[in-house]
């Protein structure tokens, strides 16, 4: 009997997909402190004698604050990647998680919630600023991409968990139970290899070896050590820093990241989920808005898994394409819907097409837009300023993310749904143009053809732009 392709890769490459898997569980304790506030508001602000009362105004804090944590940890996370590797402060990241919890579990005033969820973003965006670094540096040219969207797929699982217990459960019960994300990654990836890269770039040979190995499953790395090492003695000499991003070489790695970074949080996928149960009271169905939230988590974990197997054959390029374009379909008839609503029309019997049109959206947004920037984000920079770059698509994320958040109460309180439907639908739609402008293929190259396609592809623009006078 004969194995099928993709089984055969997952067991050749096994080791550098169960560090990945391990690495990206952090990303599962994240997403879980991200997806609480769905569950989590409307018992705070509509059961009967709640642990603590709290307005919407203070709702929308509580939701928005944790993406000014992430800034923090973001750029916590470019101070300290260089200077301790890549493993231990990742390892460090779940200890806020755990006191957010906790704090989460005992709080009976909004004070603890912000201060829980500002914990909780400072270890979102540690999170996020080191995990496409590691899984780039751990994994082969040819299953970085794969390896890389398991980032999306764990949040998934992470949401698809609050939303499936968040609803039946106290307040108290929830924050307990979302404790089996720390742990699980704790008893895991305390077990992992350090980041090759990191070991040679602190003169670490032996270990880097034995890490290669490892990862590799062969004693025969020399020739791959050889070359990690003389790329990064190619950087050595320039120590990285942020202000080393914004030379003008690496001009369109910083279009990259602010089309990705920007595009990704203006679609409005952040307030979909984390208002989600309270966005789905405003539909009118046949499925509870609890029921309708399960339905979005299960859709969006199962979709989101194709990317895995789809962004290191189909490319990067083509996927955020054809993700863009759904998108902007699924938005579109959710602001018709909300539009007509507000307008005065009956829409009572229309409210599954509301429904269907989140639910494609976010099915098209997974199947790019949630996972194929971080696999170009783990490959297009050099590896003497990755961590800033992450750090910097960390920072443009969160203020995105807060912005959006915020903005979206509000604008639900003051004005309606149908304002910021239509500006994600706007929004969506411009990425799909950036991203066919500026954005080129990279799947299955190695981390220096992709640095050297972006370098060229910079010079074959300038060129297209000189003007030759006689």
């Amino acid at each position: 009997m004969t194995t099928s392709p993709w089984i055969s890769r997952l067991l050749l490459h096994r080791n550098e997909y169960l560090a990945s898997f391990s690495a990206t569980l952090c990303i599962f304790m994240v997403l879980c402190t991200n997806a609480w506030s769905s569950p989590a508001l409307p018992k705070l602000l509509n059961v009967p004698n709640p642990p603590l009362s709290i307005t919407s105004g203070e709702g929308s804090w509580i939701v928005s604050i944790q993406a000014i944590g992430g800034i923090f940890g973001m750029i916590l996370a470019g101070l300290t990647v260089d200077r301790f590797g890549r493993k231990w402060p990742f390892i460090a990241s779940a200890l806020p998680v755990i006191a957010g919890w906790i704090m989460i579990a005992l709080a009976r005033t909004a004070l603890l919630l912000y201060i829980a969820r500002f914990l909780f973003g400072i270890s979102y965006g540690v999170a996020y600023g080191i995990v496409p670094i590691y899984i780039g540096e751990i994994t082969s040219d040819g299953v970085r991409g794969a390896a890389a969207s398991l980032i999306t797929v764990l949040a998934k699982v992470g949401i698809l968990f609050e939303y499936s217990v968040g609803p039946y459960v106290s307040f108290e019960t929830l924050a307990w139970l979302s404790m089996v994300g720390p742990v699980l990654f704790l008893l895991t990836f305390v077990w992992m290899p350090e980041s090759p890269h990191y070991l040679l770039g602190r003169g670490r040979i032996a270990e880097a070896r034995r890490s290669l190995q490892w990862l590799r499953r062969t004693s025969a790395v020399e020739e791959e050590l050889n070359c990690t090492r003389k790329s990064i003695e190619r950087t050595a000499s320039e120590r990285g820093s942020m202000r080393e991003l914004f030379l003008p070489a690496y001009r369109n790695n910083i279009i990259i990241v602010l089309i990705l970074a920007l595009g990704m949080q203006m679609s409005g996928i952040q307030a979909v989920l984390s208002y989600a149960q309270t966005i789905f009271s405003q539909i009118s169905s046949d499925l509870t808005d609890a029921q309708m939230s399960i339905v979005l988590g299960v859709v969006q974990m199962v979709t989101v898994s194709f990317p895995v197997f789809l962004v290191d054959r189909v490319g990067r390029r083509p996927l955020l394409l054809w993700s863009g374009v759904g998108s902007c379909i699924g938005l579109l008839l959710v602001s018709i819907y909300f539009t007509l609503e507000a307008a005065g029309v009956n829409v009572e019997s229309f409210g599954w097409i509301s429904f269907v049109g989140l639910l494609f959206f976010v099915i098209s947004y997974a199947f790019g837009m949630a996972t194929v920037p971080f696999a170009i984000m783990s490959e297009i920079f050099p590896k003497n300023i990755r961590a800033h770059a992450n750090a910097l698509f960390g920072i443009l994320s969160g203020v995105a993310i807060f912005a959006v958040l915020k903005l979206f109460q509000i604008a639900l309180d003051n004005v309606g749904a149908y304002l910021p439907f239509w500006v994600f639908t706007v929004s969506i739609g411009l990425t799909f143009g950036f991203v066919f402008l500026y954005i080129p293929e990279t799947k299955g190259k190695s981390l220096d053809e992709v640095q050297e396609i972006i370098a060229g592809w910079r010079r074959k623009r300038d060129s297209s732009k000189a003007v030759y006078v006689d």
